[in-house]
């Protein structure tokens, strides 16, 4: 199926269900969007079940098995939806919130990532599936970054105060990016990834050198031309076949074994992060003086796309955090580039543009989001896993911003918002990039052909049922809860 054909599906389909949310549920968009999209998939489910010679299910299944989510949202979608969100961000709002926000999006993500690898080792073994901590680990990194694309604009309709609104916005545009380092660094430590080099590199490097090694052994061991080649007895061809099967095992150990230490995980850290964190500055700069030399909205524009699509690319070529690039290049262009160097019409036209692609970019990805039911694993315990998964979560989300914002309270003797652990808590919603990570997952031990090759279908079964009831779940219960804590029509409270 061609890009084209695909697009125009996808658009169409978020399209409809926009349509039909917008007249009938009147549920928050993203929210009503993978609903629907989730809907319509669990109906061609039942309709393939029941009516098996239908076919109802072939076309949607070509569909979604033809999209590379992983690839579309994570080398596609992600850095727009990221440069879009930072635009409108208050760079002194942020300023004031920095610390809860640098600390929620390091230490937060980290904690979570180990609590939830913890409690999903206790849950996987409770339930006899045999999962290696590892993998664990890898699952909590999954769920750790914060997407509340879905809840920030109820929190902004209910008026919730800035100060929370800020801590929200913040923490999930940087903690996606230290997210996907941290599951990165797991990937080298698990044998996985090989620290930016792609299976496909790893597979086709391996292979060259098995052809090598047997190109050379076979200049020594060619007969001649004219001889008749040698017999091949029951023997040698079992010794040959079990010489393979060695050579083959060796080949996958030597895949699997990444010497990896704490040194390797901390320079990736360094690189990814800190390179990405450099590498938005430099773009944003450039960016800025660019436009501050010139007032034609529409070459404005295009060079805030260039910035994105441009600056991704270059981040994926220098193998730094492409979403941390674009979401420092996204403030200093929202905050110092629209005062200093945009007129009146040139930023009306620009934020005009990017809420389009903003709003475009995400009905889409919350309709791929509710098709890819169509990919799971329906199995009782990987199912039950997940559910499990879902306090869990949950719990370690309450400890790790819990014990940042108590930890600050203290520390600075500032009072933050009331019940603002709760809210971020249950605020803190998972999403496309959750399930992209676990999708990319399951591809890599795929491709190692490893006999954990199950793990990769738990992983996405858990992270779809986490992500599907923080979203469906959580955000259509954040406007009430809100309004039950008070917090609703604060959006001017003077609090910190």
């Amino acid at each position: 199926m061609s890009f084209f054909n695909i697009a125009g599906i996808l658009v169409a389909l978020a399209a409809a269900f926009a349509f039909i949310n917008h007249k009938l549920l009147k549920l928050p968009t993203t929210v009503g969007l993978m609903l629907l999209a989730m809907l319509h998939a669990v109906a061609l489910l039942l309709i393939d079940w029941i009516v098996p010679e239908a076919g109802a299910l072939t076309a949607a299944e070509m569909l979604v098995g033809s999209i590379d989510f992983d690839q579309t949202l994570m080398e596609g979608m992600l850095g727009y939806l990221l440069f879009a969100g930072a635009l409108h961000v208050d760079l002194n709002d942020l300023k004031k919130q920095s610390a809860a926000i640098a600390l929620l999006a390091t230490v937060g993500v980290l904690a979570t990532t180990f609590i939830v690898g913890g409690l999903t080792y206790v849950i996987t073994g409770w339930l006899g599936i045999e999962v290696r901590f590892i993998y664990c680990l890898i699952f909590g990194a999954i769920v750790a970054p914060t997407d509340p694309i879905a809840v920030l604009g109820i929190v902004k309709s209910l008026g919730a105060p800035k100060p929370l609104e800020t801590k929200i916005a913040g923490e999930s545009l940087f903690n996606d990016g230290v997210g996907v380092v941290v599951f990165i660094a797991l990937l080298g430590i698990a044998g996985l990834g090989q620290h930016g080099e792609s299976h496909e590199d790893v597979e086709k490097k391996h292979e060259s050198n098995h052809v090598v090694e047997q190109s050379e052994e076979d200049l020594g061991k060619r007969p001649d031309a004219d001889s008749d080649p040698p017999a091949v007895t029951p023997e040698a061809a079992k010794d040959a076949e079990q010489h393979e099967s060695e050579h083959s095992l060796d080949d996958q150990k030597h895949i699997e074994k990444a010497e990896t230490t704490a040194m390797d995980v901390a320079k990736l850290f360094a690189l990814e992060a800190g390179g990405g964190l450099a590498l938005g500055f430099v773009l944003g700069m450039i960016a800025f003086f660019l436009l501050r030399s010139i007032d034609h909205y529409a070459t404005e524009i295009l060079l805030s796309l260039a910035v994105v699509t441009g600056g991704y690319a270059l981040a994926m070529a220098m193998h730094v955090s492409g979403p941390l690039a674009m979401v420092v290049a996204g403030l200093i262009l929202g905050n110092h580039g629209r005062t200093f160097a945009m007129s009146d019409k040139t930023r009306e036209h620009l934020d005009t543009f990017w809420e389009l692609v903003d709003e475009l970019l995400n009905a889409v990805l919350f309709v791929l989001i509710g098709l890819e039911v169509l990919v799971l694993s329906f199995t009782v315990p990987y199912l039950l896993a997940g559910a499990l998964a879902i306090p869990a979560a949950l719990l370690a989300r309450f400890l790790s911003v819990g014990t940042v914002i108590t930890a600050l309270k203290k520390m600075t003797g500032r009072e933050f918002t009331p019940h603002a652990i709760k809210v971020m808590t249950w605020g803190g919603l998972r999403g496309g990039i959750s399930v992209a990570l676990a999708l990319s997952l399951k591809e890599e031990i795929h491709a190692m052909q490893s006999q954990y090759d199950n793990v990769g279908e738990l992983v996405l079964t858990m992270t779809y049922v986490v992500v599907a009831f923080s979203i469906l779940v959580g955000g259509l219960t954040m406007g009430p809860m809100l309004r039950q804590l008070g917090l609703a029509g604060q959006g001017k409270a003077d609090a910190h």
